[in-house]
């Protein structure tokens, strides 16, 4: 009997310490949806974009919020949402991640992403896969259709073909400016972080400096949550470097209870940290808004161990935060007002 009172006990605890994580939408959320996008962030002014190409940046930010936020408007979930989101960034060679992606130290592409849904904590990732157009939409496939989360390379390449993703040839991820910032990181025997300021640089033309992950994070009408991440990783990395953005937790997590994270930046710092999870762990024990929970992981614990990057993230009231350490982020968003913000600087 003792024995049975205390299985009872030891349940009800059990229960009550279990977040709710689908909670009922509120009549004024009804119908309401948001959505938010970041392709990097780094020392913006380094790069010394010139107007036209300020304006190439924002017009890709704002086709994949624009292809994101239709499937939202016309009820489609938060999962669905930032697959099309990241898919348009990574078909864009702006960005490092898909058609944009940096070289390894031996000339190869190597893709990572991940995806997790909100409502169900389902997850997927992949890791260092080479021959997939949009890696987010394999790592749906993991999230959906694997009973696994994390699969890497030949592993990941080998399931995407069961499921029917169409392989394809690896030149197609081959672009001029990536090439020649290899060769420019293997003649200063460093890896960057997709864009770095090379030490012999002109002043006419200094080498950039930009950490290139893409992430979308979304709220549905439904009330859901989801987020997700695609990154080609660091110039002339080796050793298969894998960095935190395919990690649940440290560069992508999603959880109703709390909120949708997608991080950008130096990977090693976030996975240190945990970033991701940490700003949900804020949320839930320290009962901090989504600003200030960002805040504090993103703008004092990153900060204090020197960590460079960024991160958005939204609840399930739509609130969104998009804190960075560095002098931009490329970023947008569409609120639940449907008011639409582009910016890629501190102050604009």
């Amino acid at each position: 009997m003792k024995t049975l009172l205390s299985l009872i006990l030891l349940f009800l605890f059990c229960a009550c310490e279990t977040p709710e994580r689908k909670s009922p939408q509120s009549e004024n959320m009804k119908g309401k949806f948001a959505i938010a996008i970041h392709g990097g962030a780094g020392n913006l002014v380094k790069m010394k974009l010139t107007p036209e190409e300020e304006e190439s940046y924002k017009q890709a930010l704002d086709a994949a919020l624009n292809k994101g936020s239709s499937i939202l408007a016309n009820g489609g979930t938060s999962v669905e949402a930032v697959e099309a989101a990241i898919t348009s960034l990574e078909d864009c060679p702006l960005f490092n991640a898909g058609k944009g992606a940096v070289f390894t130290h031996d000339g190869h592409n190597d893709l990572d992403a991940a995806i997790m849904n909100g409502e169900n904590l389902e997850c997927g990732a992949v890791a260092g896969v080479r021959r997939i157009k949009n890696p987010i939409s394999l790592a749906r496939k993991v999230m959906e259709k694997s009973e696994f989360i994390l699969l890497q390379s030949e592993g990941a390449e080998e399931f995407a073909k069961e499921q029917g993703i169409e392989w394809i040839d690896t030149s197609y991820f081959f672009t001029q400016h990536r090439w020649e910032q290899l060769q420019e990181a293997i003649e200063d025997d460093k890896t960057e972080l997709d864009h770095s300021e090379k030490k012999k640089a002109s002043v006419d033309k200094p080498r950039e400096e930009k950490f290139g992950t893409v992430g979308c994070v979304a709220l549905d009408v439904h009330g859901n949550i989801a987020a997700g991440t695609s990154t080609g990783g660091l110039t002339n990395k080796r050793y298969g470097r894998i960095g935190d953005s395919p990690l649940i937790g440290s560069g992508t997590y999603a959880d109703n209870a709390t909120c949708a994270v997608s991080c950008t930046g130096k990977g090693e710092d976030f996975i240190r940290l945990n970033v991701a999870h940490d700003i949900a762990s804020m949320m839930r024990y320290a009962e901090l808004d989504i600003q200030s929970a960002c805040d504090s992981v993103v703008m004092k614990k990153l900060k204090d161990i020197k960590g460079r990057g960024g991160c958005i993230a939204i609840d399930q009231q739509g609130n969104i935060a998009m804190p960075f350490t560095t002098t931009g982020m490329f970023r947008g968003s569409v609120g639940i007002n449907g008011e639409k913000k582009i910016a890629l600087y501190e102050d604009k």
